[in-house]
């Protein structure tokens, strides 16, 4: 895996993640530059899939390939879920789903690295 990806992801995904508390402590709900930024992550997670797959039909690590597949299609349907769920809901209650799902990316990007590192 590539170090560069993770930290991306994790800098846009906080970067999303304090704009998004913002919008909460104002009371308003998600703009559309939001959702562009949130299309930025999403083409980083697709480029990261895509590279992920190839990283590990090449390499002789010990990682679970199914386990780590798994948590990169995961990775790519969080933030689809939590964007239309919000479009849904355009509330507060809306903009905490967005927040949750760009700290669900966060994580599951956190656990992705380890399983790569092989402390699955």
């Amino acid at each position: 895996m590539n170090g560069w990806v993770l930290g991306a992801v994790l800098v846009l995904s906080g970067v999303a993640g304090i704009l998004l508390v913002v919008h909460l402590i104002r009371d308003r709900v998600v703009e559309d530059g939001m959702f562009v930024l949130l299309g930025v992550i999403e083409l980083v997670l697709i480029g990261q899939l895509v590279a992920g797959c190839v990283a590990l039909a090449q390499t002789d690590r010990d990682v679970s390939g199914a386990l780590f597949v798994s948590y990169l299609i995961g990775n790519l349907c969080a933030l689809p879920i939590g964007a239309f769920w919000s479009l849904a809901e355009r509330n507060r209650a809306g903009t905490a789903v967005l927040l949750l799902a760009v700290l669900t990316v966060a994580a599951l990007e956190v656990r992705l690295d380890a399983i790569w590192a092989g402390a699955v």
